[in-house]
């Protein structure tokens, strides 16, 4: 019968456009074409052996509609027609969520309002700069009224020139703001389940995250109902989707997950088993933004907190917070350092979080401490992180502005502050993976309002200590002792220096750590000179400075990051991951532990080292034959960074266990105990 009914509309919509074509029947809009399409590119000077976006923009008229890639039960998508340049080659086009248009019992995937579509054109190598690359396109579309259909075509052309691939800043904008309106990838943690008539989907969702006008678009056809309607509910970490199957099918079921205005997540779900939701109270009508940000960021404010008893943050908080113990500022001084203190953790967190937020725009799977994936930016924390343990070890002085033992002013307070969130970086602790997780999800103010939130829980300390006078008379009086003190919180900071160093190499390798090395000693000499012409009560010297940047400048110039052979870094007992291998895994029904680390994560490698890799576990998992995959991420594989974004969390660590029977997998908190492990491996 649905059948009899699409067959009716179709020819029913096309004789009417026929019609007013031929017989000039009344028409209320104006003259055709009824979309106004243009091919504008990010770059007109791409590089030779690069590729560059092409937005097929489209502003359709006032009443009409184009088609989704995907229409519904009636209409087809545009139709692209390529002449390119020998060796160029042009993507399928990435489109945007579309909405919803029920006629007469149909369901149209469609667009009413103005949309872009994407597509990325590869340029092959060799090519000369100067050589122009002529574009042409046609394309063919079907546009609509709720009356009437019409075909329509446009021509299309644009020209490239092979340059340097520079792109103009408002034309950056522009892109950005396109690729913002893409779906999201959310991995291929979902699952559905054809019973009879009934389709139920489950979704791995964050149950503080935000959510309106759910609603899912399937990609495959031939499987959902289009014009059935769909109950979403939350449950947990989880959205379940209820709605009818026409066919059954043993392949994955894709589609976009719409979770706001202009807002989706592109799903993969496999066949399994899903469980239907608990209740119904979760049912989602309304838009749950504010509730879902004031929860992420009360997660990411605890997070930030705990992040000050690490071991590189507590030496710079203690000392900057014993600065005030020693009497010599006054109350409006404290109040004025520890405000500048939070200011300056406030712009390397907050700005941290504008990069991650900009980058996942443009298409990056990147999450927290991204930066630390190059192990550029590791040889220069690691000397930064030299230059700090030197100093607490007495071996010289910071001039001013002091950056750890200053007590004289605002700038040196905001400069410790900048610091100590830098060196943070490396670092997630308890309640910040679910915090970081929801603001990916979330609009991108109330994103970097959770960011901010982290950042404020890394200040609270001190803001506490500059502005409750109790608390600084609380902290023990100044004395001999604090010099031996700050000697010994040098050896946390070594530590932390010897870390990075080892995470050096296993991102550059053994040159790459030698590079390293050398740079320690060079920066060891010339802070040893500038501190014995400080004893003699000289100045350290403007030249100091300079052969320290110089330093800092060469030996980051000099590293190359070293392609990783995962399968070496991990032991016999346990398996490189990929996603094929866990669903070999699971379809034998073995349980399975997954765990995701990076060499630069500090808690991940002391989860393995107290946790994971310890007797206890191992036998636990032998005994019951749960097979242990592990991710590394060291290197940002895009591959895995979408695969931890599927499961609602911004970087590493990330604990997966698959208990048998292909049940959801329970993520585990950040803070791993062998006795929480060895349960698990029990049932």
């Amino acid at each position: 019968m649905r059948a009899l009914r699409f067959i009716f509309l179709t020819l029913t919509i096309w004789l009417a456009g026929l019609g007013a074509a031929t017989a000039q029947a009344p028409d209320p809009y104006a003259p055709g074409p009824h979309l106004a399409v243009r091919l504008v590119a990010e770059s007109a000077t791409p590089k030779s052996g690069g590729q560059v976006t092409l937005a097929y923009d489209v502003t359709p008229q006032p009443g009409w509609h184009g088609y989704w890639q995907n229409p519904g039960d009636a209409g087809f998508p545009a139709k692209f027609s390529w002449t390119l340049p020998q060796g160029v080659r042009a993507s399928e086009p990435l489109y945007p969520v579309p909405t919803t248009l029920l006629i007469a019992g149909l369901m149209n995937y469609v667009f009413e309002t103005h949309y872009t579509l994407l597509v990325t054109l590869d340029i092959p190598a060799g090519l000369a700069p100067g050589t122009q690359l002529p574009i042409k396109l046609r394309s063919n579309y079907l546009v609509c009224t709720e009356e009437i259909c019409v075909p329509e075509a446009a021509d299309l052309t644009t020209v490239l020139t092979i340059g340097d691939g520079t792109i103009e800043p408002a034309t950056q904008a522009q892109f950005d703001g396109w690729r913002r309106a893409l779906p999201k990838p959310i991995g291929m943690a979902a699952a559905y389940q054809i019973s009879g008539k009934g389709l139920r989907i489950g979704v791995p969702y964050p149950a503080t995250a935000p959510l309106a006008k759910a609603y899912f678009f399937p990609l495959t056809t031939g499987v959902v109902d289009y014009a059935a309607p769909q109950k979403v509910v939350r449950d947990g970490d989880r959205l379940v989707i209820d709605t009818v199957a026409t066919a059954g099918t043993s392949a994955a079921l894709t589609g976009i997950l719409r979770i706001g205005n202009d807002q989706g997540l592109f799903v993969s779900a496999n066949p399994g088993t899903v469980e239907p939701a608990s209740g119904d109270s979760g049912a989602v009508m309304a838009d749950g933004v504010l509730w879902g940000t004031l929860i992420a960021l009360g997660g990411a404010v605890l997070g930030g907190l705990i992040l000050n008893i690490m071991p590189c943050v507590f030496p710079i908080l203690s000392l900057k917070a014993l600065s005030l113990a020693k009497g010599s500022v006054d109350e409006a001084g404290a109040r004025r350092e520890a405000l500048a203190y939070t200011a300056g953790v406030l712009v390397v967190i907050v700005g941290l979080g504008a990069a991650i937020l900009a980058l996942r725009a443009g298409g990056n799977a990147v999450g927290w401490a991204f930066q630390l994936q190059d192990p550029r930016t590791i040889v220069v924390l690691m000397l930064l992180v030299v230059v700090l343990t030197l100093n607490l070890a007495g071996l010289f002085e910071i001039p001013t502005p002091r950056f750890v033992d200053s007590a004289s002013g605002a700038t040196g307070a905001f400069a410790t502050g900048a610091l100590a969130a830098i060196i943070a970086t490396p670092c997630t602790g308890p309640f910040m993976g679910a915090a970081l997780g929801a603001a990916l999800v979330l609009p991108w103010y109330a994103a970097l309002a959770v960011f901010a939130g982290l950042g404020l829980g890394l200040a609270i300390p001190f803001l506490a200590i500059g502005f409750v006078p109790a608390l600084r008379k609380a902290l023990p009086r100044p004395g001999a002792w604090m010099e031996t003190f700050r000697q010994i919180l040098a050896v946390p900071m070594g530590l932390t220096a010897i870390w990075l160093a080892w995470v050096l190499g296993g991102e550059a390798g053994v040159d790459g750590m030698t590079f390293g090395l050398l740079g320690i000693l060079a920066i060891t000499i010339v802070l040893f000179i500038a501190g014995r012409r400080q004893r003699r009560g000289l100045s350290a010297h403007w030249l100091a400075g300079v052969a320290l940047v110089g330093v800092v400048v060469a030996t980051s110039v000099v590293i190359k990051p070293q392609s990783r052979a995962a399968a070496a870094t991990v032991d016999a007992a346990k398996m490189v991951f990929s996603e094929e291998k866990l669903a070999a895994a699971r379809a034998n029904g073995q349980p399975v532990f997954a765990y995701f680390t990076a060499d630069w994560c500090l808690t991940c490698k002391v989860n393995e080292r107290i946790a994971i890799d310890t007797d206890q576990v191992r036998d636990a998992f032998a005994k019951h034959h749960v097979a242990v995959m592990v991710g590394d991420w060291t290197d940002g594989d895009p591959k895995l960074g979408r695969f931890i974004e599927a499961h609602n969390r911004a970087g590493v660590p990330l604990y997966l266990y698959y208990p048998p029977g292909g049940a959801e997998p329970k993520v585990l908190p950040q803070v791993l105990t062998p006795g929480l492990l060895a349960e698990l491996a029990a049932g």
